[in-house]
């Protein structure tokens, strides 16, 4: 076994550490974790590694956790910490739970990554390929680590793993089929500027070979940049525009050319999902499960019957003919904006939350024309306000509403709505100041709002 009485380091015990410390324990590896919070506040993650033979460092990263032979970094943690910096100073090697599973899968890779619109098309995509009769496993940054089923995947199977770009950052190979859905400002709360955010997504191509695929979005204004990094065959997705090889709208028809043949998937009215940007999704998801092997019965089967992932326009409840909407997974302006131009009704928006330091300008020209009422919540509602005051200016036309927190936001929209208005939860926010994750919030505001429609009845 190659990590067989190594000393192993693990930074971070969250979903990926603690997937990693099993399988590490279990190839017979000298397994350490630190983590900055507490022993107590990570009771619930040890009780999951009671039994094994795990030593622990918590509260903290002590100079204890560079005895290692390699460490091997969570996704959330910044590899500019000091332990880290001087890890690498000190030449122990940098891992990851993403780097080691690339290094053992024994089946192609297809990764997924952009700024939105990655769980659902990965997901998507895996639907296609199980829909083609391929044994199919899906992971990365959804679901379970991968890293738990790596030693039962065989060369046949299909692998298809959505990729962050926390994930991406240090990555030094690349899958068989990578595809970069759009690239826009995010998560500039942890990558220290634009170019390195984009830097760690083009990772996904950057060390393809001229037998493998990208997959980019012919409207996307930075793909043209992206496709120089391309050794592979391209392929493109467009609702806008006819392209040479890949998937596009034609007369209202899902299209797929690939090879010399062109496939006519199914009509836009067949898709069940919302907005024009779960259509990009669609046509993403058909031009990447081309190349794995997928056919045209295939993609329909998928696409006609795929609803869509949870805290994604997630339609929670219809209450006295109101509909609210969970787009918890909206954490950055871009994808609210999205949301908002998913719907033609009237719109109440609760949004808020820990801001990623990302322009509200554009968020806030498009609310104050599209939204009904607003109500704000979470550490970044002063923002929010005060960016739809300066566009709205002395007109004061839009109605503002401050609560608390969620709870308060969906008791005021269930005071304000009318017949035929939506609710839609998009914070535009993470949802660090009050809750685990945006999933978290999700939940609580989908108890929110059956609370609701129960004491309507």
């Amino acid at each position: 076994m190659a990590y067989e009485n190594q000393k192993v380091m693990i930074v971070g015990l969250g979903r990926e550490g603690i997937a990693l410390a099993k399988f590490l324990a279990g190839q017979g590896a000298n397994v350490t974790i630190t983590d900055m919070k507490s022993e107590e506040a990570l009771r619930d993650k040890t009780d999951q590694l009671a039994g094994l033979p795990i030593h622990y460092l918590l509260g903290g990263h002590p100079e204890e956790s560079l005895d290692a032979d390699v460490i091997f970094v969570s996704p959330g943690v910044p590899r500019e910490i000091p332990i880290l910096v001087e890890a690498q100073q000190r030449g122990v090697a940098l891992s990851s739970e993403t780097k080691l599973f690339f290094s053992l899968c024994r089946a192609p890779i297809i990764g997924i990554t952009g700024s939105s619109g990655k769980t659902t098309t990965t997901s998507l995509v895996g639907d296609i390929m199980r829909a083609g009769g391929y044994r199919t496993f899906v992971g990365g940054n959804i679901g379970s680590p991968l890293i738990s089923v790596v030693d039962e995947i065989e060369p046949q199977d299909k692998v298809v793993m959505e990729l962050s770009s926390f994930q991406l950052e240090a990555l030094d190979q690349s899958p068989h089929i990578a595809a970069i859905l759009n690239l826009s400002p995010n998560h500039l709360d942890r990558h220290q500027s634009i170019d390195d955010y984009v830097s760690a997504k083009v990772n996904i191509i950057r060390f393809q070979k001229e037998d493998d695929y990208a997959i980019l979005n012919a409207d996307d204004p930075l793909a043209q940049q992206i496709a120089k990094h391309c050794r592979g065959r391209t392929l493109l997705f467009s609702p806008q525009q006819e392209v040479e090889t890949g998937a596009f709208l034609d007369q209202g028809q899902v299209t797929v050319r690939w090879e010399d043949e062109e496939w006519k998937v199914c009509h836009v009215s067949e898709v069940q999902l919302l907005g024009s940007h779960n259509l990009e999704n669609v046509l993403a998801a058909c031009a990447i499960a081309v190349p794995a092997g997928a056919q045209s019965e295939a993609m329909r089967t998928a696409v006609t019957s795929f609803s869509g992932v949870e805290h994604r326009l997630e339609l929670v409840a219809e209450i006295e003919g109101v509909r609210y909407y969970d787009d918890s997974i909206a954490t950055s302006p871009q994808r609210a904006m999205a949301a908002l131009n998913s719907f033609s009704e009237p719109i109440v928006l609760l949004a808020g939350g820990r801001g990623k330091h990302l322009p509200l300008e554009g968020l806030a020209q498009l609310i104050v024309k599209k939204v009904k009422a607003l109500i704000l919540f979470g550490e970044a509602a002063s923002l929010l306000e005060q960016a739809v005051m300066e566009i709205q200016g002395d007109r004061r036309e839009l109605p503002i509403y401050r609560s608390a927190d969620l709870s308060e936001a969906v008791r005021t929209a269930g005071q304000i709505v009318r017949a035929g208005d939506v609710v839609l939860l998009a914070p535009a926010c993470t949802s660090f100041d009050m809750y685990r994750d945006f999933a978290e919030r999700g939940e609580h505001f989908k108890s929110l709002v059956r609370d609701l429609k129960k004491s309507q009845q």
